[in-house]
């Protein structure tokens, strides 16, 4: 198999160039080889490339940039996809574009299902959505995941920053109303290679939007308290340091965040038997991870 991968240098693509590797021929594009805001040009790598598959890693990520700079968002997260997929139909191609819990509201008191009506807050979570739409109406072969807080070992993360702000000696207030599954890129790579390996899933009528993040949920406030009471952060050369739970409202933002950002996973692991690790039991190994990264 030939794959088509985009945003390779981010925390997902960065992932996904080595889980991707044992499937075939991964040819990678970070922003300089290939801006997806670009839409000509998008079309032009992909037609020469003519992969099987086009693994879409890259994304306008900046949440709360997002609410000044709409039409940048737009571009890379509904005018991209929308290409790609067009792309992907004539090339008879498989199309694996990621999404977020930020389609949805967050007013669900329970997980959301991939049949509740998406109704986004934000810009951001607006752009994402047209770009699901774009890809489901284009009529390609796509895998839609929608996944949610994804964090990494690199780049720019909640983990990370936490860890920056408790080297600086920073006391933290983090918000515990908004509820959701943090979600470590390397599980989300895994996962993606794994699909793409499953022939079931590569055809039409087993295609289409399925949600995919790690299991179990808490709020960032949770988060926060799990990364500083890890046993690797000693190691890290990191105190722990001053942690206050505070409500959304002594916290605001340029962009609105859903409450709720729960996703219910059962469609996919029912449809395919695959399922990521507890979000804690996750986050335990990326931790150790940045340690044997730094060691």
């Amino acid at each position: 198999m030939r794959l088509l991968l985009t945003g390779a240098n981010g925390q997902v693509g960065s992932e996904l160039r080595r889980a991707l590797a044992p499937l075939g021929e991964v040819v990678a594009f970070d922003r300089a080889g290939l801006d997806l805001a670009q839409p000509d040009a998008l079309i032009a790598r992909v037609r020469e490339v003519a992969p099987q598959a086009i693994v879409n890693a890259g994304a306008y990520t900046a949440v709360d940039k997002a609410e000044s700079e709409p039409e940048a968002a737009f571009a890379i997260n509904a005018t991209a996809p929308r290409v790609l997929a067009e792309e992907a139909k004539k090339l008879g191609a498989i199309l694996v574009h990621y999404s977020t819990d930020y389609v949805f509201d967050g007013e669900k008191t329970s997980p959301y299902t991939e049949a509740d009506a998406p109704n986004p807050l934000s810009v951001y979570g607006r752009s994402k959505l047209e770009g699901e739409r774009a890809v489901i109406g284009s009529g390609c072969r796509h895998l839609t995941l929608r996944t949610s807080w994804v964090y990494g070992t690199r780049g720019r993360n909640f983990l990370l920053t936490m860890l920056k702000f408790a080297r600086d000696g920073r006391a933290l207030r983090v918000v515990d109303d908004q509820v959701g599954a943090p979600t470590w890129c390397r599980e989300i790579a895994d996962a993606t290679a794994a699909l793409l390996g499953k022939p079931a899933l590569a055809v039409a009528g087993a295609d289409g939007l399925y949600h995919l993040c790690a299991r179990g949920a808490t709020s960032w406030y949770g988060f926060a308290r799990a990364i500083f009471e890890s046993p690797e952060l000693p190691r890290l050369g990191v105190a722990r340091p001053a942690l206050e739970a505070i409500p959304t409202s002594e916290y605001p933002t340029p962009a609105r965040r859903p409450r709720n950002s729960r996703l219910d996973c059962s469609r996919l692991e029912g449809r395919a038997g695959v399922r990521l690790a507890p979000w804690d039991e996750a986050l335990g190994r990326a931790m150790a991870e940045l340690y044997t990264s730094r060691a």
